[in-house]
């Protein structure tokens, strides 16, 4: 089954993700975030899923995350907050993200995806 993988095509850290995919001859689908980010409902599901903290969802050294002032906001809002903000702009969301419907990581480790995503 072909794991689906969320990028952005101009992010370093998700050329290394996919050269590695590729590599390794790992199928995916390949979604641009910026172009079709994922629901709430899909990242409450991921989150759910992932046994992660929501923070680790938000790419908070990017351009967008520092406009909207969410380093002091996220204490504040709820999860379903928070997931809906993910869900209004791709820019927001750590990237890559890799799901295969049950398993999820949230950016690139490789001792990660020789753990996940090795075949």
């Amino acid at each position: 089954m072909a794991i689906t993988y969320y990028t952005y095509p101009k992010c370093g850290t998700c050329r290394k993700a996919k050269k590695w995919l590729d590599q390794e001859g790992v199928p995916y689908d390949e979604v641009n975030l910026t172009e079709a980010p994922p629901s709430a409902s899909e990242l409450k599901s991921l989150y759910e899923k992932s046994g992660l903290d929501i923070k680790k969802f938000f790419n908070t050294s990017g351009m967008k995350y520092r406009e909207l002032g969410l380093k002091d906001r996220l204490s504040s809002m709820s999860d379903d907050e928070k997931l809906e903000m993910l869900a209004s702009d791709g820019m927001l969301i750590k990237r890559p993200l890799t799901t295969d419907g049950e398993t999820v990581t949230v950016g690139f480790k490789e001792s990660e995806f020789e753990e996940y995503w090795k075949n």
